[in-house]
């Protein structure tokens, strides 16, 4: 069996995966950086120069996904990782939701056997 694989399609989708991690690790930045600053951690030059770093990040980020175009891959990472974590959020939110949910095929309760 040959497995045909399409590299320029391989190399957009890790890459788009690095990326939204990427993304993913900034936006925990991001929001560490808010709690700080809201709870009068940080100094009004560390305040300055985490918003640079920030913003140049940002900057960088946009600028490979334009030259490598990648946009629409990372943004599928994205929605699709999102779309997990909200399934996982609803599961600890209501167990009893999931609880009902039946078998997958081929796999036998422990009370059928």
């Amino acid at each position: 069996m040959v497995v045909d694989i399409d590299e320029k399609n391989l190399k957009h989708g890790v890459l788009g995966l690095v990326i939204a991690l990427v993304e993913i690790i900034r936006d925990a930045l991001k929001l560490q950086a808010i709690k700080r600053m809201e709870g009068g951690s940080l100094t009004e030059e560390e305040m300055e120069r985490l918003g640079e770093a920030l913003m140049d990040l940002d900057a960088a980020i946009d600028e490979i996904k334009e030259e490598q175009g990648i946009s629409e891959s990372v943004k599928s990472v994205r929605d699709g990782l999102d779309d997990i974590v909200d399934d996982v959020i609803s599961r600890f939110i209501n167990p009893e939701e999931w609880q009902k949910e039946p078998e997958p095929e081929g796999r036998a309760t422990h009370a059928a056997r």
